[in-house]
């Protein structure tokens, strides 16, 4: 896994060696020996990782990360402190800074690949998220307001033996106001889990048989949980456990004896990671669906019908019924463009409660709204089409205090199997045209005239039932 690595340290020494063995590992390195200077590399070249000294003059390593983490094109960098301290205090002080982790001088190799890795899978994760939420926003869609600091009311679950330990760590997130269940076996966790509702797990390393691990890995493989902070509490002895952890999809660890501060630091960290995840997410599931949606009626919107007709006409055919509401442009000049909002979408709301869940409605431009009926044969268009005009037309409309008669015209075609979505809709609008000729306030079949000359039908499908 390539990817791009700033390394930032006032001493060259310290530089050159990290140096070296990243790019042993084949990653992309660039240095900065300070922080005035490593602050401008990261908006210059947006490395994937940043490793950071914590002791520099002028700007310390605490004083980058908090400038990185409150830019929002650079907050969601990790970032790894790289310190000689040994103090908790200052791991806690880099934590709630936005560290994401902590190494000790002298860099252990092991520990600083496998910590790497697991960063570099949780950015990538992130990263597309993000991609695809300024491609959203690029085309106009607000972001909602972001995630909230604040943790209280989050889930976690300790997964543990011991009910002591337990019991303490419960304490300890509890007072950030953390909800927390305990259970003290893999299987029990396992069914708890795949509600999906939680926000963390703390998984004890001491649980036998490795049962800890391979809950990790499994919370990794399923999409309920695949993006659950697992955070793993182990012994200072069992190093080769965590680093094993981390390979297989651990976000973070802390060792006993457990220090409160540090884990409530690295617990809030990961509850917040989740949260922008998911708030990324939230703004993708947003953005696309108003794109697809029409902002007046709520209903699909034409681009969206018409990939959805090209789809149905690859498997099952489908009728068209085209409507136009008649006259509209009289409503709109004599009681104002208010109220013929107001009747487009009563029209809306009046077809959608004739419909099958599986028929899909479009607004498809101005007063005219396209029906697509997978399945379904001219016949069938008919006689649904008929029953959405009286429902339109049976009962006035109140818009703006006054009680409107509003009809409208129908066209009706169908396509087989392989037909092209172009010619069916083409079809149905010169038999709507025809509706509108003959007094309006009815429903016209395409006829043969009405369709290209060169048009091809597709193959008739079964007929469904009604």
């Amino acid at each position: 896994m390539t990817a791009r690595i700033l390394v930032v340290d006032d001493i060259a020494a310290n530089l050159r060696l990290l140096e070296a063995k990243l790019l042993n590992e084949y990653y992309e390195v660039q240095l900065a020996s300070s922080g005035p200077e490593a602050l401008a590399t990261v908006q210059r070249w947006m490395p994937d990782v940043v490793l950071l000294d914590v002791m520099m003059p002028g700007m310390d390593g605490y004083e980058v990360c908090r400038r990185l983490k409150a830019q929002p094109g650079t907050a969601h960098i990790p970032v790894v402190m790289i310190t000689a301290l040994t103090d908790p205090v200052e791991r806690v002080r880099g934590l709630e800074a936005g560290a994401d982790d902590f190494l000790s001088k002298p860099v252990d190799d092991a520990t600083l690949f496998a910590r790497l890795r697991a960063l570099l899978r949780m950015k990538q994760v992130l990263d597309a998220w993000r991609l695809r939420a300024e491609t959203a926003r690029d085309l106009g869609f607000e972001p909602p307001p972001g995630p909230s600091p604040n943790v209280a009311g989050a889930r976690a679950l300790i997964v543990n033996e011991d009910f002591d330990e337990a019991d303490a760590l419960t304490r300890v997130l509890a007072a950030d106001g953390i909800d927390v269940a305990h259970c003290t076996d893999s299987a029990e966790s396992w069914d708890i889990l795949m509600d999906g509702q939680h926000d963390v797990v703390l998984l004890s390393l001491s649980l036998d048989g490795g049962d800890a691990l391979r809950l990790a890995s499994r919370l990794r493989a399923q999409a309920a949980t695949r993006d659950l902070p697992v955070l793993l509490v182990a012994d200072t002895g069992q190093k080769g456990l965590v680093l094993r952890g981390f390979d297989l999809g651990a976000n973070d660890h802390v060792l006993r004896p457990v220090d409160p501060n540090e884990l409530r630091a690295r617990v809030r960290n990961q509850i917040r990671r989740k949260r922008y995840q998911e708030r990324l997410r939230a703004d993708l599931d947003r953005s696309l669906e108003m794109a697809v949606t029409d902002p007046l009626t709520g209903l699909r919107n034409r681009r969206y019908v018409r990939r959805h007709l090209e789809g149905v006409l690859r498997n099952s055919g489908a009728a068209c019924l085209l409507i136009d509401v008649d006259r509209f442009k009289s409503v709109n000049d004599t009681y104002g463009h208010a109220a013929g909002d107001v009747v487009l979408r009563e029209v809306a709301e009046r077809v959608r409660g004739h419909l099958r869940a599986a028929d899909v409605i479009a607004r498809y431009g101005g007063e005219e709204f396209l029906i697509v009926m997978s399945g379904a044969t001219t016949e069938d268009g008919m006689l649904v089409a008929e029953r959405l005009r009286a429902a339109i037309a049976n009962v006035p409309m109140v818009a703006e205090g006054h009680a409107l008669n509003v009809t409208a015209s129908i066209g009706v075609a169908s396509g087989g199997i392989g037909a092209q979505s172009d010619d069916v809709v083409s079809a149905a609008d010169a038999a709507l045209y025809r509706a509108k000729n003959n007094g309006r306030d009815r429903v016209e079949p395409a006829v043969e005239e009405d369709w290209p000359p060169s048009a091809d039908r597709g193959t008739p499908a079964a007929r469904q039932a009604r």
